[in-house]
């Protein structure tokens, strides 16, 4: 079995993690942009130029699936992706997880990128799926940008100015970007209120590796013994994991497997 993920970075390490602990033996390829990252300021149409870019040279690779590990491409390319790729190559998104978070009857707060924060794609999700909820949409000014860089110091400062714009009451926060991701349990420490019950954080890393997985016909076998590989792209030339990526746990995971085949 061989899973893709793309990225313009390090975000799609959330569900690269995830396809790992739910099937250690697959292998896995990484394609990412650091030539054109970040992907968020771009427009839809030079965004979805970048993301067919890295999806091509991950493709090449032959995997069975391919994950975009990306809210932002998720929203401009995906439709895209899916017309080139499918029904050959099953293309699966990334969306944040307003449902499952809206199910608990919130409130909720809607952490994402500034361009994605009161955009017609979240408001959507918002009236699909939180009909009735109280749902605050808290952008996230540079928190990507400095998970992305591994900067401890602007990460911090960033989840801290976004939780001063999330309510006291907000039983449940919407990862709504894969870099938050991973700095999850610094969010919930800086939301989390005293003499509140714990707060429910909802990413959507393990979703979107259960569906790729669903989509192959394939079952999750977390004690299958580690063997896949990791194959990183560089946009589309093989080399190694960016440097901040092991500032993480879920990038220090994938050192643990065989060296790329």
């Amino acid at each position: 079995m061989k899973i893709a993920l793309m990225d313009s970075g390090i975000g799609l390490l959330a569900a690269t993690a995830a396809v790992r602990r739910l099937r250690p033996d697959a292998d896995l390829v990484l394609s990412l942009d650091p030539a054109g990252m970040p992907w968020g300021p771009r427009t839809p149409q030079d965004l979805t130029e970048r993301a067919v870019a890295v999806a091509e040279a991950a493709a090449a690779y032959g995997p069975d699936a391919l994950i975009v590990g990306c809210n932002t491409a998720t929203v401009h390319a995906l439709s895209t992706l899916r017309d080139l790729l499918e029904p050959g190559l099953p293309v699966i998104g990334t969306v944040p997880a307003i449902k499952p978070a809206a199910a608990g009857g919130g409130p909720v707060a809607i952490w994402a990128t500034p361009a994605t924060t009161g955009s017609d794609y979240q408001q959507g999700l918002i009236r699909d799926f939180a009909a009735g909820v109280k749902v605050t949409e808290v952008p996230c000014w540079g928190l990507a940008e400095a998970v992305e860089h591994a900067d401890q110091a602007a990460i911090d400062e960033a989840i801290t100015a976004a939780a001063a714009l999330t309510p006291e009451e907000v039983t449940t926060v919407v990862l709504g970007c894969t870099h938050y991701e991973l700095v999850a349990e610094r969010i919930r420490a800086a939301v989390q209120r005293p003499q509140r019950p714990p707060l429910a954080l909802h990413g959507s890393a393990g979703a979107v590796a259960a569906q790729a997985l669903r989509r192959i016909g394939a079952r999750p076998e977390p004690e299958t013994a580690t063997e896949g590989t990791v194959t990183v792209l560089l946009n589309g030339q093989e080399g190694a994991l960016p440097a901040a990526a092991l500032a993480y746990a879920e990038g220090r995971l994938l050192q643990a497997v065989s060296p790329a085949r």
